[in-house]
């Protein structure tokens, strides 16, 4: 007998056998016996078994695909030929061009099969850069082999005659020259009062013709580049380059703090206002007469003016780092080839 207040283990439930099934009378041996399998057999219907549908059926008779795409001509899906023949015109796919790699070396020279752009051949004559060679070419002013060309793009072997006018073109080997250039000499390649210039220096560097990439005034000293890459030069001369200098500055009197930080904040001049990349005392020196300065405008005396709207006199005035060239091993009055590597960093500024 169970005490009152306690209830019967709720995890042991009671045997099968003795319930009443649905006619009445208690089964044998519980639900696993044979009578009670026997008689769930007979009474189970065929539509007793949960409602599924059948695979892309539709109520109308039609697949899903035949209601959607129509039914398909074999009874099967079309081969991908036969669908882009169905296909309207302007729907079907362009034949693939594939592109022929070229190599770097070869792309460098011109293309593959000896053939260079009309326009690349012009600049490599030194006569202008390419953008300014196609405007030539579309004026209709060269020739190849006697016929006027005005199509851009028009590639030609090294063996044609270019003609510019009256002129025969011959492609030269780009050349880049790097100098240190002394006082007393002006940057131009030529003078009416005959001064010294700097293509006095550097005449037997090569037969090329080749003139200087910016300039330099005729008593500033240091780094002065000269090729026939008009590219290049136009490329290092423009503004949105930025192009990097650094100059080593000594005046008639010391630079105060209060002078440096004006500089550093930027002067108003009479051609606009200018603010310069850096500036600091030399610390080799350690005179507050030899100042550091790095900046990227290339306007005519920009460090002359800067100094002497100040009151200061600039004494000396040594570039010593031109787009990231150095002096190193070049002595004043002297002049080298830049190595390959120096002018790949060039063209990639």
């Amino acid at each position: 007998m169970q005490e009152k207040g306690k209830r019967e283990n709720p995890g042991k439930r009671k045997p099968m056998a003795g319930r009443k099934s649905a006619s009445g009378k208690k089964s044998a041996a519980g639900t696993g016996s044979p009578e009670e399998k026997a008689r769930r057999k007979v009474l189970r219907k065929p539509d007793d078994k949960p409602f599924k549908k059948k695979r892309d059926e539709h109520p109308e008779g039609k697949t899903g695909f035949e209601k959607k795409f129509g039914k398909p001509q074999t009874g099967k899906f079309l081969s991908k030929k036969s669908r882009e023949e169905d296909k309207p015109s302007e729907w079907k796919k362009s034949p693939v061009i594939r592109k022929k790699r070229i190599s770097k070396s070869s792309y460098l020279k011109g293309t593959d099969d000896g053939l260079i752009r009309l326009n690349k051949f012009i600049a490599d004559a030194g006569i202008c850069s390419r953008r300014e060679a196609d405007t030539l070419i579309e004026a209709g002013v060269i020739k190849v082999n006697g016929v006027v060309v005005t199509q851009v793009g028009t590639k030609v072997s090294p063996s044609d005659k270019v003609q510019y006018g009256d002129q025969t073109l011959s492609r030269e080997i780009m050349r880049y020259v790097l100098l240190n250039k002394p006082k007393g000499f002006i940057t131009t390649t030529d003078d009416p009062y005959e001064r010294k210039t700097v293509m006095q220096i550097v005449s037997s560097a090569c037969k090329e013709r080749i003139y200087p990439v910016g300039r330099l005034d005729r008593n500033t000293t240091g780094l002065l580049l000269l090729t026939n890459d008009g590219d290049l030069a136009k490329k290092l001369t423009h503004p949105s380059h930025r192009v990097m200098k650094l100059y080593h500055v000594t005046l008639d009197k010391n630079l105060t703090k209060k002078d440096m930080l004006a500089i550093a904040e930027g002067l108003e001049l009479e051609d606009g206002f200018i603010k310069v990349d850096g500036i600091a005392y030399d610390q080799v020196s350690g005179s507050k007469k030899d100042i550091g300065l790095q900046l990227h405008s290339g306007r005519n005396r920009i460090v002359r003016r800067i100094f002497e709207s100040l009151g200061y006199t600039v004494v000396n005035l040594d570039r010593v780092v031109y787009a990231g060239l150095t002096k190193k091993d070049l002595p004043r009055g002297k002049w080298r080839f830049l190595t390959e590597t120096e002018v790949s960093f060039l063209k990639m500024k």
